[in-house]
This record gives structure tokens, C-alpha cells and sequence, in this order.
């Protein structure tokens, strides 16, 4: 989810701020080629999910159905994921019902820390920067990325719920913002979600773990790469890793940051499918555990 990295990078800003507080600027640069990104506590595999979604909004019906594949080797640091599906909404307008569908094929790829999006509508890929990536290599070149995001989920009220085994693999049920995943070594196998009316769910139906991974599954489509700009690319949030305070004086911005401000410069990306889709109400709560990340770091 989009606006959990948002929350991520925060986060990991937080954490990292006040752990590095002594530490000249140079030490703190991102050295992809050294600090090696370690995701999931497994090295290599492939696993296929389906999906399904199902609920009411405003008065439609809405069913969906949609499948995943998820290729990934060196720990995570190399991940592809490529997703198809298909929805449905049933509109019911002066008694008549109209039945809308469209389908959806997207491929998303990590590179340590660079993320292309395939948009196969418009033939092109987008890349970016993965800010919460790049934290975690910046400031914590030993650390396990999956435990700095279960370190996140604690401090926005998330909770280890349960545990059980999900396919013959032992997970860990976590719950939080009304999402409950179960995770095996830090790779979730299964999740499900309710949010206003709508219930989706997605689960592992194969897992291939430490396998070899051929290169051909790593491959884009030919089209175009077009560079886009992240959250903290923003010319008025934008930072330079090397200069602590300068990361200070853009969180001191944050915190000083009018919900209706925050909202602008979020929503002003509008291929953020998630981010645009968002209800007032959860921007709302997207905002305030931004302002409360910004006041950890603070120490307040």
C-alpha cells in the first residue's frame, strides 16, 4: 500500500534521526553496493496468489476476482510482482441495474530500492525511488527490513494477534489499520481487509521457497521508462540524506503542515491510484499518523 510506505518512511526517519544523532553526514550516504537490502528471511522464490472482492458502496454491488505471481531472489532486495484482475460493479440508477467491468494487468518490480510500475494501458513504466528502502540502506545497512516494518506496525497500534500455520508454513496473524496478514519470515502469505463495506482477501494457493529464480522472470516490457517524482521528491519536501538538518527542517515542515496542505501535495500524483481513491476520512487518519511519526521523533 502506497500510503503505508508514506507512513514507512516516516517512520524509518524517526527511528533513524535519533539513533544517528552523533554520527557526521558522510557516514550516513546510501552505498547500495554495500549495504546489501535484506527483506525476507528467505532467499529466493516464487508464490501465486488469488484474490477476491466483494461488498457495497453507495448502493452498488461490487465482485472482483484476480490473480498474482510473485518472483523474488537475494533475499527480497529483487522482487517482481505481476498482477491481473478483473471487477465488476452492479449500479442501480431510477431501477435499472448497469453492470460495469474492467480488468487490470500490472507488473510492479523492486531493484535495492528502485521501483518500476508497468502501466500496460499506456505502454510505458514509471520508476521511482523507494524512500522507505532507502532509509532502512542509509541508516541501518545491518538491519532486517522486515523488522523495522513490524517495529512500524507496533507504533500505529498493530498487534501480533495470533499464530498458525498457513499452507504447511508456521506465520505470525498480525492486525492493524484493518488489515490482518499472516507472514511467514517476514513474507505475508495471506491477507484480508475490510474497509467500508468492501471485504478483500488474497491468499497463497503455491509456495516455492529457495529455488533458483531464472533472470527471465525479472525482465520489463520494452516500453519507455518515464522518471516519477515520490512523496519526498516534492519540490517543497524534498532532502538531501547526507544533511541531518536538513531531514530535521523538512519534518519540522511536516509538523507544522495543515491537513489541507498535507492532502494537496499527496493527492498531486495522480497515477497514486490508492493515494486518489482514498476517503476523506482515511486521509484524515493517514495524516494524523504522519503528525504522530513527526512527533516521535521529536521525543514528544
Amino acid at each position: 500500500m502506497k500510503k503505508l510506505s508514506i507512513i514507512l518512511a516516516l517512520f524509518i526517519v524517526t527511528i533513524s534521526c535519533k539513533g544517528n544523532e552523533n554520527k557526521p553526514a558522510d557516514s550516513l550516504s546510501i552505498k547500495t553496493e554495500q549495504n546489501k537490502l535484506k527483506r525476507y528471511q528467505v532467499e529466493s522464490g516464487i508464490i501465486h496468489f488469488t484474490s477476491t472482492i466483494s461488498g457495497k458502496v453507495l448502493g452498488s454491488t461490487m465482485t472482483g476476482i484476480g490473480t498474482e505471481i510473485i518472483y523474488f531472489k537475494d533475499w527480497g532486495a529483487i522482487e517482481l510482482k505481476d498482477e491481473k484482475s478483473s471487477e465488476t460493479t452492479h449500479i442501480k440508477i431510477f431501477g435499472k441495474t448497469k453492470e460495469e467491468t474492467t480488468t487490470k494487468h500490472t507488473i510492479n518490480k523492486l531493484d535495492n530500492g528502485q521501483w518500476y510500475t508497468v502501466d500496460f494501458n499506456r505502454k510505458e513504466i514509471t520508476a521511482r525511488r523507494s524512500i522507505p528502502i532507502d532509509m532502512i540502506t542509509a541508516f541501518h545497512p545491518d538491519s532486517d527490513a522486515g523488522d523495522a516494518g513490524k517495529e512500524m506496525i507496533k507504533d500505529l497500534g498493530g498487534k501480533k494477534i495470533g499464530e498458525e500455520n498457513y499452507m504447511g508454513y508456521p506465520c505470525e496473524i498480525w492486525e492493524a489499520m484493518g488489515v490482518k496478514q499472516w507472514v511467514h519470515k517476514h513474507i505475508t502469505l495471506k491477507i484480508e481487509t475490510t474497509v467500508m463495506g468492501v471485504t478483500t482477501s488474497k491468499k497463497a494457493t503455491k509456495i516455492e521457497f529457495n529455488i533458483a529464480v531464472p533472470d527471465k522472470h525479472f525482465k520489463l516490457p520494452d516500453f519507455p521508462i518515464k522518471k516519477e517524482e515520490s512523496f519526498f521528491d516534492n519540490e517543497d519536501m524534498n532532502f538531501n540524506m547526507d544533511d541531518m538538518e536538513d531531514i530535521d527542517e523538512k519534518m519540522d515542515m511536516l509538523s507544522k503542515m495543515s491537513f489541507e496542505e498535507w492532502k494537496k501535495i499527496s493527492l498531486a500524483d495522480e497515477s497514486d491510484e490508492e493515494m486518489q481513491n482514498m476517503s476523506e476520512e482515511e486521509l484524515r487518519k493517514t495524516y494524523d499518523m504522519i503528525q504522530k511519526m513527526v512527533k516521535m521523533r521529536k521525543g514528544n
